[in-house]
């Protein structure tokens, strides 16, 4: 067999310069002496308001763009979905691996679909009892695989505006299908579970009313959070995923500290700056 032609610089580039076949193999010997890049995670496991989480000024974008560089942020939001599928598809998501796969830190904020009236919203409605039993369950099989309690965030469901929410349900021909009184059971069940677990909480429900504020603005329809109430998420989650990620270490040098004749030198090492 012929061996392949020598690779050439497309029309009208400069010729690539010929490396000596010594000076490849050094060059591979560096890249293959470099360690692994671990590139560490953070899950955020929730229904909608987790998905829009990544869409700008969300809570989620706000979160990678502060961990930018020491880790990944993974946005794992379904619309719609309750803790009955969440607890279904969770094994999927997060399997067991070495310590390095392991998020190092998760948010589970499920509750706004589970609430939902069961008169006028059969599909997403989850009884209290069960979604408990979820949360429990959920926390139980982050533990099997290595993700301690230490690493975990439960968060409530925001408040619901019923006004906003009720116009939101007659655009799309059915009743007012939530209560905020209903959510509020649903939210002092997941602080319940975060207590009885040993992980952390954000009652976004209570804090959301704190002192009797008018919380609409928080809101998009209702029940979907506003640029106002994604700012409000992030500057209450940030101080506990902080103090989760706090000894991350800044992932490759500063370009100005990379040695300039030999980069491998700086580049190839265990990734901590």
């Amino acid at each position: 067999m012929r061996p392949a032609p020598p690779l050439s610089a497309p029309p009208g580039y400069p010729a690539w310069p010929r490396l000596p076949a010594v000076g490849i193999m050094a060059l591979c010997e560096a890249v293959a002496s470099g360690s692994p890049l671990v590139w560490p995670r953070v899950l955020l496991f929730g229904d909608s308001i987790t998905q829009f989480s990544f869409q700008q000024g969300g809570w989620g974008a706000s979160l990678a763009d502060m961990l930018v560089r020491k880790c990944d942020i993974l946005n794992r939001g379904f619309s719609g979905y309750n803790t009955r599928w969440a607890k279904i598809i969770l094994p999927r998501l997060v399997r067991k691996g070495s310590g390095l796969d392991s998020p190092v830190a998760v948010t589970i904020f499920f509750g706004a679909n589970d609430s939902a009236l069961k008169d006028e919203n059969p599909k997403q409605h989850v009884p209290l009892e069960e979604f408990v039993a979820n949360l429990r369950s959920m926390v139980r099989y982050l533990r099997s695989v290595d993700v301690p309690e230490g690493r975990l965030i439960l968060i409530t469901p925001p408040p619901l505006c019923e006004a906003a929410w009720a116009q939101e349900c007659l655009q799309q021909g059915c009743k007012l299908n939530r209560l905020n009184s209903v959510v509020g059971e649903y939210a002092r069940a997941c602080l319940q579970v975060a207590q009885d677990c040993g992980a952390d909480a954000l009652d976004l429900w209570t804090l959301m009313q704190k002192d009797g504020q008018d919380f609409s603005s928080y809101l998009s329809d209702g029940l979907h959070l506003s640029p106002k109430g994604n700012e409000f998420v992030f500057s209450h989650l940030w101080p506990l995923i902080e103090k989760k990620v706090s000894s991350l270490p800044f992932l490759l040098p500063y370009w100005r500290d990379i040695a300039e004749a030999r980069p491998e030198l700086s580049l190839l090492g265990d990734g901590d700056h």
